[in-house]
């Protein structure tokens, strides 16, 4: 596995909150067809050098260099619905914490 990977994000035009990792270098040729027609227009969202070591929001960096260096994308599904509701439930409960 490389130390570094010039990664470029892209989030869907169909799908919330799914992002498909690529390496800026090979673009979308190693993405399946299939799932592209299924995540839709690509929107470009951020460029970034990926280290293992890198903090991601909701992914293990080293789990997206592996699966890019290993089929040449990492795709990153929306979290589960209740999952989600949490989040959203906590940040309420923070918000209103902070603000008292």
């Amino acid at each position: 596995m490389s130390d570094k990977l010039l990664c470029e994000i892209f989030k869907s035009s169909r799908k919330e909150e799914m992002y498909l990792y690529v390496d800026k270098r090979q673009g979308f040729k190693s993405v399946p067809e299939p799932l592209m027609a299924t995540f839709g227009k690509p929107i470009a969202v951020l460029t970034m050098i990926l280290t293992a070591d890198k903090k991601l929001a909701r992914v293990n960096a080293e789990d997206v260099i592996k699966g890019i260096e290993e089929q040449g994308f990492y795709l990153q599904m929306p979290p589960a619905k209740e999952d989600y509701l949490l989040d959203v439930h906590r940040a309420q409960l923070n918000a209103r914490d902070a603000a008292e």
